[in-house]
């Protein structure tokens, strides 16, 4: 009963952080709350792999919601035994988990990625990535911040936003990683594996 709770209170966490992904991701395509930047195509590449409003949002909503149903106690039973029912529930969750851990995974490398980058802006030879070639040295080095003409400090709004995204998914991938232990840990060393026994169904 501990484990469940335990493991309902963990596939409920990941609703708010997929909803907070959801809302970060969306205020990169406004930097400086400026919308038309998004309209004219003037923002970072990374930001169209949709990573925190996808991956890290909608899709881990969708994980978190089926891990809940399997996490409740009336959920319905797929076979005949309790025991065959406990071993499908179980192996649900592990693939439900592990494909979170895909999702925010894909997040949270696609956010690094686009740290690193540096954004897309205005300089004096015009509009590029202007510390793309810094290998992210930039993010240490705040006096060459100011090479980035427009949007204004964009440069701030993408640490800030893509670090909050980093932030978020690597505790999807935490919560997800220990749902796949929990799980592992029950099979191991539970009453029931997830090996179906010709005729138990």
């Amino acid at each position: 009963m501990g484990s469940r709770k335990c493991g309902g209170c963990l596939s409920g966490l990941l609703i708010p952080l997929a909803l907070w992904s959801i809302i970060v991701n969306i205020l990169l395509y406004f930097p400086n709350g400026q919308t038309s930047y998004a309209s004219s195509n003037k923002l970072t590449n990374y930001v169209w792999y949709f990573e925190g409003i996808c991956f890290s949002g909608v899709m881990m909503l969708l994980v978190a919601v089926v891990l809940l149903v399997l996490e409740n106690d009336n959920n319905c039973r797929c076979c005949q035994s309790e025991n065959c029912s406990k071993k499908y529930m179980t192996l649900l969750s592990m693939i439900f988990s592990a494909l979170g851990i895909a999702f925010s995974g894909y997040c949270l490398v696609i956010s690094a990625l686009g740290l690193v980058q540096g954004p897309y802006c205005r300089t004096l030879d015009g509009w590029e990535y202007a510390f793309e070639g810094t290998a992210g040295r930039f993010l240490t080095d705040s006096s060459i911040w100011i090479q980035c003409l427009e949007p204004a400090h964009v440069v701030e709004w993408n640490i800030i936003l893509f670090s909050i995204l980093i932030a978020l998914s690597g505790l999807q991938v935490i919560v997800c990683l220990i749902r796949v232990g929990a799980q592992l840990s029950k099979i191991l060393c539970g009453n029931y594996s997830v090996i179906v026994q010709p005729g138990i169904i």
